[in-house]
């Protein structure tokens, strides 16, 4: 990375200038005293083609100050726009009585990513409104982008990069989940699924994972009332699964687990009703693993679309809104998947 001086931050405010000048900038009118001569219409045109081509000759005197310019000029653009898509969303759900069915599936990812996103870049945003502390608040940033700034602000390679490191945080709370489901297993003996679910705990424990058939017959224990229903769970288990999904441990934990399911069950739904797994972007379908707990980054196109038709097959045959079945689906269905563990093994 290239070193930052004051030098180089003061260059970005005069580009900036500069460039809306240019972008203002006419073709000169018709004197009313006379037609232009040929020599002023040369020297005209040759100090707008200077100036047009001004920002190429900065680009390659100073390439770090004008990295920084374009990062922060793209990153805000792109920022600005998604907080203008998140507020009509949040009005179109109340003209629907926050039914989340109305939404598509990009707008079901933008209404649970961007507030995570507001909250990550807000203190570089309230502080650089501070006079003079932009010169500071920015060059900082630009040093460490994953920890003050938001994905908007981030490069392809860095939200890669970035996803792969979240995930692999993500992992670590996999066996403590795994085993929290576990202990429980004794307290199902008589009950009719008690074998089926013993085997898909054994299997998940010497590394492989139960068939999808398997998991379907399985889900009403995790249903109303059942004992790996999301009121029946114990607070440790909650406090896990809450870091599983990346939430924090604070205020009305089952209910934002209870909404987080949901916005994943109503993305799924989204995703049928919009043509399918096959209908997806590659980016889209990578962000999507991600989502629902998989590292897809040492996957190709295939495995990834298996596993997420695999996914949607589990997740929308939902029935007693079985909410907790869907927060422990990357348990029944990634715990032991190779990508994963390539993370932390």
């Amino acid at each position: 990375m290239l070193p930052i001086t004051r030098s180089s931050i003061l260059l970005c405010r005069r580009v900036v200038n500069h460039t809306s000048f240019v972008r203002h900038a006419q073709l000169p009118q018709v004197d009313p005293r006379g037609p232009l001569t040929p020599l002023k219409k040369y020297v005209f045109s040759s100090y707008l083609e200077f100036l047009k081509n001004y920002d190429v000759k900065l680009e390659a005197k100073f390439p770090a100050a004008i990295r920084i310019y374009r990062i922060f000029k793209e990153g805000f653009q792109d920022f600005y726009g998604d907080l203008k898509g998140l507020i009509i969303i949040r009005k179109k759900l109340r003209r629907n009585f926050h039914e989340l069915g109305c939404l598509t599936r990009k707008e079901l990812e933008l209404n649970m990513l961007m507030p995570g996103d507001m909250y990550r870049v807000a203190p570089v945003l309230l502080i650089s409104a501070l006079p003079f502390a932009n010169y500071v608040v920015f060059p900082l940033a630009y040093l460490l982008p994953r920890q003050l700034l938001c994905r908007h602000f981030w490069t392809l390679q860095q939200k890669i990069q970035y996803n792969v490191l979240d995930q692999k945080r993500r992992l670590g709370y996999y066996k403590p989940v795994f085993r929290a489901l576990q202990s429980k297993l004794s307290s199902l003996k008589g009950h009719q699924t008690h074998n089926l679910w013993r085997q898909c705990i054994a299997q998940l424990g010497s590394g492989l994972h139960p068939g999808s058939i398997k998991i379907a017959n399985v889900q009403h224990l995790f249903g109303n009332d059942q004992v790996y229903d999301l009121r029946n769970l114990p607070s440790s288990h909650i406090r896990v699964l809450l870091k599983m999904h990346d939430m924090h441990s604070g205020w009305r934990r089952r209910k934002r687990l209870m909404e987080r399911a949901k916005m994943i069950y109503n993305m799924d739904l989204a995703i049928i009703r919009e043509g399918g797994v096959e209908a997806m972007s590659q980016e889209d379908i990578r962000t999507a693993c991600f989502i629902r707990g998989l590292n897809p980054t040492n996957m190709n196109a295939d495995e990834t679309v298996r596993w997420l038709r695999e996914w949607i097959k589990l997740s929308t045959g939902l029935k007693d809104e079985s909410w907790s079945f869907i927060l422990h689906l990357p348990i029944l269905t990634a715990y032991n998947h190779p990508s994963n563990w390539v993370l932390i093994h």
